[in-house]
């Protein structure tokens, strides 16, 4: 057992300790509080350093050079009483196909609207608006990708002319015009020509629309076409990258 000695040694130490505890734990230690976090850079306000921040983000993806950018709890305190994010993206609803991991961005950068096909509608079209009407977001891509399964489908369906069952004849009838194109030009993969057809003539309806026209005219936004190789994780510009 131990002796008097050796109590009382046990329990100053444990004292000091407690103590120690309670100091470095307690609210009025300002290194305790928790503090927000600053981006890892500045987001860019024009077209211009907007498309390079993701293709460069891009380039990470294809490299594993990720650096996962702003995804952290600090982050989203920061975050958490607005936002301004630099770039609209329109995809594929595509599983493989995610822009946040394929242009290597953090949250708050990126305002996703996603549809079969990206094909467009009135509530698509609206939420693809939203960024550089309110925020001045300066960039919209519309990213379509290699053996898109809903082109696939509509290019089969059109081809046979067979509808498809419920609102995915919907996607069909929006993907129309590609399909006629992509059948004028007689590729060796029809249903690929098609998907990147109807990449750019979304971006064209998105660049001709009449509330973002005006902001496209006068050079702080842009509309940017792009497709992605699910082989190699790389993305195309196919039409109108800033310069």
């Amino acid at each position: 057992m131990a002796d008097d000695s050796e109590r009382r040694t046990l329990l100053t130490a444990a004292a000091t300790l407690t103590a120690a505890c309670l100091a470095g734990c307690s609210p009025a230690d300002p290194a305790a509080s928790p503090r927000p976090a600053e981006p890892s850079s500045a987001a860019p306000r024009t077209p211009e350093a907007a498309y390079e921040r993701l293709m460069a983000g891009n380039g990470r993806w294809v490299s594993n050079a990720l650096r996962h950018p702003d995804r952290d709890p600090t982050r989203r305190q920061l975050l958490a009483a607005g936002q301004q994010p630099y770039g609209a993206v329109l995809s594929c609803i595509d599983s493989r196909v995610p822009p946040e991991l394929v242009f290597d961005t953090g949250l708050g950068d990126l305002f996703v609207m996603r549809s079969g096909g990206a094909t467009l509608g009135p509530v698509i079209t609206g939420s693809v608006e939203y960024g550089p009407m309110t925020s001045g977001t300066p960039l919209i891509v519309v990213l379509g990708h290699q053996r898109c399964g809903a082109v696939s489908a509509a290019y089969q369906a059109l081809r046979a002319d067979r509808p498809l069952p419920g609102n995915l004849q919907a996607i069909t009838e929006a993907l129309r015009p590609a399909y006629e194109q992509a059948a004028a030009e007689r590729h060796a993969d029809p249903a690929d020509t098609m998907a990147r057809a109807q990449v750019k003539l979304t971006a064209d309806a998105l660049r001709g629309n009449q509330d973002l026209a005006p902001l496209v005219a006068k050079g702080t936004l842009a509309v940017v076409g792009a497709y992605y190789s699910l082989d190699t994780g790389e993305v195309e510009t196919l039409n109108g990258a800033p310069v």
